[in-house]
Order: C-alpha cells, then sequence, then structure tokens
C-alpha cells in the first residue's frame, strides 16, 4: 500500500487492517517529511505493531529517493509469483 506524508502518521491507527494484511508500504512524498509533524519512527513503530513483518520503503517521486529499493524489491515479487519453488 501506498501513504503519502500529508495523509498523516496516523494512518495505522485509523485503518490498522490495511496496514496488518500487506506485504509493504511505500510512504511516498518523503519530500515533505521536513515541513510537517509527520513523525517517521513512529509511524513505524505503529505499522511494525500490526504487521513485523511488513517492508517498509521511504521514498519521493520528487527527488527519486528509495524508489531503486522499492522496485527491486517489487521484481523479486514478481520473480517469485512467475517462477514459485517447487
Amino acid at each position: 500500500m501506498i501513504l503519502s506524508v500529508p495523509e498523516g502518521d496516523d494512518k495505522p491507527l485509523k485503518y490498522p487492517l490495511m496496514f496488518s494484511i500487506c506485504d509493504a508500504l511505500v510512504v511516498n512524498k518523503t519530500d515533505y517529511l521536513e515541513g510537517s509533524d509527520f513523525d517517521l519512527p513512529v509511524l513505524r513503530e505503529r505499522v511494525r505493531k500490526l504487521n513485523p513483518d511488513i517492508r517498509i520503503f521511504e521514498v519521493s517521486c520528487k527527488t527519486g529517493q528509495g524508489i531503486d529499493a522499492w522496485t527491486q524489491w517489487l521484481a523479486g515479487e514478481i520473480r517469485t509469483v512467475q517462477n514459485p519453488s517447487p
């Protein structure tokens, strides 16, 4: 799932099911962090309480930060689905 910084770090409190069943969380628009009250460590803690195995990717489509890590993970997931182990 994708969560944009302007949406707030309290989303896991409002919609816990979404965070507990997804494999990955993309925190987008991290370039807005400096000018906001969004608390990234608090978000990580809230999400990990709901889903300890979730992968969290912090990205900025504006700067490109974090995009490579997310797309590499995504490509690996696609390969796994296309070529399942026996």
